[in-house]
Parts: C-alpha cells; structure tokens; sequence
C-alpha cells in the first residue's frame, strides 16, 4: 500500500509540472567566487541579511566539482551551470570527451526565447563565454569571440573591447557584428544613451553589444559604481519586450578576484553590489509573476573565514583569514525565487540548473 502511495505521488508530480504554466523568463545570476562566507561577510557590514538572502523562497546547496578535479575552474563550473554537464577544468561549452554542448542560452534562442549576457570582467572570459561559446581552452579568447558570429545574445553587455579593436589575427570582428546589424557601444555612457535609441524602437533590432572596459570593469573600490545594477534593469526592460519570454545570465565577476588577492573589503564591497543587481532582477520577478531568479556561484573563492564582527566600524575591515589564494571544492547556496522555486531540489550538483529551468520553461530540445 506505501508502494502504490509513493507511486501514486510521484504521478501527481509529475502530472502537476507538465499542467503548469511554463516560466516565461529565468534570471540567472552567478556571484564569481561567492560562498556562504562570502555572502555573509557582506551581510555583517551591511548589518542585515542579503536581498538575496531574505527574499529566497527556496535555498539549496549545490556541489561544484569538475569532471577531473575536486576542486572546479570557473570554465568547469560555467560550463556545468550553462550547459547541464561536468566537464574538465579548462574546457568552455564542451563536455568531458571535447564534444559541444548547447547552453540554456542557445537552448531558449532555438525556442524562440530572447536572451542575454551581462557581467562585470570581460564578455569572453570562463563564465560568459561558457553561455554562448564552445572551445577546448578557456584562454583562446579570439577564438571564443568569433563565436558570436553563430550566436550572439540579444543582450551583450561587460568588458572585452579590446578583442575586437586590438585582435592579433587581424579578423575584423567589428564589422562583422556591425553588418549583422547588431548595435555596437565601446563605454557605459554610451551604452545608458541607447536607451533613447530603444525608446524609439520598440521591436528589437540585432544584438545590444557594450564593450564598456577594453578588458575588465573597474572594481567597485576603484569606481565603478551602479554600473551592474543599472545594466541588469536596462537588459530586463529590453528583453521583456519579447511575448515568448528571457533567459538572462548575470555575473558578479569581481567577487572572485577579490577574494583571489586576499581583499576582504573588495569582496564585500563587490557582493553587496552583486546583491543590488539581485534586488533589481527580483523587484521585475514580483510584478512579472512569471519570472524565476536563481542567484548562486560557481564555485567559493579563498576559504574566506569571518572571525568575529566587533572589529568592524565604517572604513575598517572584518577580522577575518582567507585560508587560500585559489579556490576551494566546498559547497556553494542557491537562492532561488519567483516561478518555479518549488522545483529545486535541497542538494544538488551545478549540472542540475539547464535541465531544471528547461523543464519549467517547456523548452524544447
């Protein structure tokens, strides 16, 4: 009789997520290098719990490790989170025996989803490029950018100008992406003027490309101010305009690099404006109704430990001790909200996310 119970349960579910309504959009948002210590360093200067944090309806743990190593790359880990498999470390778009994967990105464009990349280090680097590239070394960046000549995201925006400008095998990128009348911007400043462009186009026309930094954006200690925050809103409010919906991938980048040179206050300082861009992608999920918000990392970055919070007063930083200048194999959260939370399972692996959101959104393959 528990048997049949059991089964019978199972049925219901399974009849239930094929009934409902899909998920229109998915945002996807990877703080680089962001654990729970990291999160909650943030947390404690802020003093009060993350957007992220408080406004999860479901967490999870998630595990990180690489087809060949216990401890993940940031290609590895990208490529795990955008495409639904381990894969070895170093490796962009491919799985483990070097075959090309298709990303949830590519996936949702064949569906005839809108979709859209926007990070803070360069378009082409591990995390991004896992999203819409395919290549056997995550460092052949020319080799990545070209990749966008078969697939460009509607919505492109980070760093990485020089790649186009300043290419060592002298292949005219640039035009390239010009002619397939994709709109190109080489600063921010430009970038926010687009919005009177796009106020007078209300169909999309091509690909929103800013390259906004010749290679990464400044850190948030160096200047950079609202810039994730105010690029997450401009790419909701362009890709919404689509009836049949968005996947957009969202990368706090510099979290990572932080916490690579042992810089508590650059990593609070960059996952406290990670969290603004959360609370940007989850204000549009409350009145959209329709939209899931998945914030999580790729993998924790510098075995940060917070020793004790009483240290701390404005311009001082945490007592704390970074236990490595590379990564660490440890599992990372997952806070989920909006449409479809209640899909995600307490524990899982980063290859799980493509296959989860692809079943919400009714993607086909």
């Amino acid at each position: 009789m528990k048997k049949i119970q059991v089964i019978t349960l199972c049925m219901w579910l399974s009849l239930t997520m094929m009934a409902a309504k899909p998920v229109k959009n998915v945002i996807f948002m990877i703080g680089d290098g962001m654990g729970l210590n990291q999160a909650y360093a943030a947390a404690m200067v802020k003093g009060e719990p993350l957007v992220m944090m408080s406004q999860a309806e479901a967490i999870a743990l998630q595990e990180t490790y690489s087809a060949n190593k216990k401890v993940t790359d940031s290609a590895a880990s990208g490529t795990a989170l955008a495409c639904g498999v381990k894969t070895k470390n170093g490796m962009i778009g491919m799985d483990a025996d070097s075959s090309r994967v298709e990303s949830i990105l590519r996936l949702a464009d064949r569906n005839g989803k809108s979709t859209g990349i926007v990070v803070t280090c360069h378009l082409f680097h591990a995390t991004p490029a896992a999203f819409f590239a395919q290549n056997v070394a995550r460092g052949n960046y020319e080799e990545i950018s070209r990749d966008l000549l078969t697939f460009s995201p509607d919505v492109f925006i980070g760093g990485g100008a020089k790649f186009l400008k300043d290419r060592k095998d002298g292949f005219p990128l640039a035009e390239e992406l010009q002619a397939k009348q994709h709109q190109l911007f080489y600063n921010w400043d430009d970038m926010k003027q687009s919005q009177a462009f796009l106020a007078g186009h209300p169909e999309k026309q091509g690909s929103l490309m800013g390259f906004c930094a010749e290679e990464h954006l400044p850190d948030m200690l160096e200047g950079r101010g609202d810039y994730l925050p105010q690029a997450v809103a401009m790419s909701i409010d362009y890709l919404s305009r689509d009836k049949d919906g968005f996947v957009l991938m969202v990368e706090g980048s510099a979290i990572d690099f932080a916490c690579h040179s042992s810089d508590v206050s650059g990593s609070v300082a960059e996952t406290l404006d990670f969290d603004k861009a959360v609370q940007v992608a989850i204000e549009f999920a409350k009145k959209d109704k329709n939209t899931l918000v998945v914030v999580t990392a790729d993998h924790e970055t510098g075995g940060l430990s917070v020793l004790q919070k009483e240290d701390y007063q404005e311009g001082k930083t945490l007592k704390h001790k970074f236990t490595t200048t590379g990564h660490t194999g440890v599992p990372v959260p997952v806070y989920i909200y909006g449409a479809g939370a209640e899909a995600y399972p307490a524990f899982m692996q980063n290859s799980d996310h493509k296959a989860i959101m692809s079943r919400l959104m009714k993607l086909k393959k």
